[in-house]
């Protein structure tokens, strides 16, 4: 947004050599601040209804804010999608408001990557943000391409004398520029229908108090440009539409941003794109996230009625891996509460997922014995839960119905992982459980959730010596249980019971053992005993009093 570009770092132009464009679309870099993408397809549409696109139908549905109901996603071109969305205005350190949004659609965006096949051309126009938190701590995938509105304010200046030369918008004598809402009929207000609100305000010379501003005649103080019309600034909705069409052209498939968003601002980018391309469908698609809300408060988190909390501050606390497990909990256009209750219902998901693993791990490695397992069934059922996590995302992306899809399987899995004490000789089912174990993490490998701890574990030993220790002490308290346990050696005929002095003799080993296991589990060592034998696992929890602040 406008109020912040001149007082933030400048932001590279990043272009992602990655990404494959077909034969038929031409993407040419016209100079450091402008690039352009010119698809084959054009606008269509006729006033407010909207025209179901012509060409690759995804067999998704995804809600579209232009008709208030779920569409099929038809893209241009098969096999890309072209995503603009607009970045947010971040003063000092982004907040947790700022961050749900850009992880809603993070996960889209790797859904259509990485389970349909689909190439997301992501482009956002960005004033400042913190994006060594956003990028690497919450990781988020960064946008094909980011651009400043301070390097476009000549592509800016072109595009509204575009509009003003297809008679959609008027200069005044005070050197303002309006676009003029009376032009377009009743096609303005295909979001949000029309609205008797007077408007932002203007000078006098408005022809509707609902005009907006494409251009402001400078005052004093403020950062100024020329232009034909003198110095002066961008208004607010330009520089996204101008930015949009830059890069995209005529043609843009799927457009998102916070609900905050859609109107004004959303609505204005339509009504100019429109007007400047004289189309009557830009955008196919708008997706709009819900807000994030403090328990209790009916107001979006917001810097400026001071109820936010930073990602910087909300990281010392919990994981990148639990705040997207909690946006992964709700629809991403549904308002989130949050609160503690919220973020310990992601925190023991995790932990249920993780307790699950490990015990699978044990059962694959023959260190915890079981009944006979229907392998049948549990096969049955991972087939029977891919299909539904397929149905879920292609709906919508309904992550929480993938996530209850997954929590069911774990459910499944851990009612035939019952430890026994004398197992009997019935044969042993590993493969299914690695067949488990590898889904489940692809399954979130795709939405952003490391169930691997992988960058954690890395910085923990790389080495692998302290998992080595770990190891070698387990085996030790092991043993010393074992012997803590068994009975004296007995002579032929005599009775294998301890007596009571044995007992109490080797009753110190038996609390020292648990004493061990009590004090490896604060420092994120967790030993669990199964009959004779015992597994441990090594986690990333913080030790005990500073998991919260």
């Amino acid at each position: 947004m406008w109020p912040c570009i001149t007082i933030f770092r400048p932001l590279l132009l990043k272009l992602r050599c990655r990404y494959a464009f077909s034969k038929d679309i031409q993407l040419t870099l016209v100079s450091p601040s402008k690039l352009i993408f010119r698809p084959s397809a054009s606008c269509t549409g006729v006033g407010k209804k909207w025209t179901r696109p012509t060409g690759y139908d995804t067999g998704l549905k995804t809600y579209n804010s232009l008709t208030k109901q779920k569409e099929p996603l038809v893209l241009a071109k098969e096999g890309i999608a072209t995503w603009y969305s607009c970045g947010p205005t971040v003063y000092d350190h982004a907040h947790l408001g700022h961050a749900c949004s850009y992880v809603r659609f993070d996960i889209i965006q790797r859904v259509l990557s990485r389970v349909f096949g689909i190439n997301v051309i992501h482009v956002m126009v960005i004033t400042d943000i913190d994006d060594k938190i956003i990028r690497r701590a919450l990781e988020v995938l960064p946008p094909a391409v980011y651009l400043r509105v301070t390097e476009n304010i000549p592509q800016i200046v072109a595009f509204i004398e575009g509009i003003i030369r297809n008679e959609h918008a008027y200069a005044t004598k005070q050197g303002d520029v309006y676009f003029d809402i009376g032009s377009i009929g009743d096609r303005y207000g295909k979001l949000m229908g029309a609205r008797d609100a007077a408007g932002e305000p203007g000078d006098t010379e408005k022809r509707d108090s609902r005009d907006f501003a494409l251009w402001k005649a400078s005052k004093p103080q403020e950062p100024s440009w020329e232009s034909p019309w003198g110095k002066g600034r961008p208004g607010w909705h330009i520089e996204c539409s101008t930015i949009a069409s830059s890069v995209f052209g005529s043609q843009l498939d799927i457009h998102s941003g916070g609900v905050d968003l859609a109107f004004p601002h959303h609505e204005n980018e339509i009504a100019q794109c429109e007007a400047y391309h004289q189309c009557g469908q830009w955008g196919n698609y708008f997706l709009h996230s819900g807000h994030l809300h403090l328990k209790g408060s009916a107001e979006k988190m917001s810097k400026s009625l001071n109820n936010y909390i930073s990602i910087k501050d909300f990281l010392e606390s919990y994981s990148a891996n639990e705040f997207r497990m909690f946006c992964l909990l709700t629809k991403y256009r549904s308002a989130i509460d949050y609160s503690d209750a919220s973020l310990n219902e992601a925190q023991s998901s995790l932990a249920t997922i993780t307790a699950f693993t490990h015990d699978a791990q044990a059962y694959m490695r023959g260190q915890l014995q079981c009944q006979a397992v229907q392998e049948g069934a549990l096969w049955e059922r991972l087939a029977e839960t891919k299909a539904n996590v397929v149905r879920a995302l292609a709906d919508d992306f309904d992550t929480p119905r993938v996530v209850n899809a997954i929590m069911s399987l774990v459910y499944h899995g851990n009612r035939h992982l019952q430890p026994v004490t004398k197992p009997d000789s019935s044969p042993r089912s590993p493969a299914v459980f690695g067949a488990f174990l590898t889904y489940i993490r692809e399954v979130f490998d795709v939405l952003g959730v490391d169930l691997l701890d992988r960058k954690e574990a890395h910085s923990v030993d790389s080495s692998g010596t302290l998992e080595n220790v770990v190891e070698q002490l387990a085996r030790f308290r092991s043993d010393v249980r074992a012997f803590a346990l068994s009975v004296e050696d007995t002579l032929p005929g005599e009775p294998a019971y301890a007596s009571p002095r044995q007992r109490s003799e080797k009753l110190p080993l038996l609390k020292a053992c648990d004493t061990l296991r009590k004090d490896l589990a604060s420092m994120g060592v967790h030993i669990r005993d199964r009959g004779p034998n015992s597994t441990w696992e090594i986690s990333q929890k913080r030790p005990a009093g500073q998991d919260k602040k």
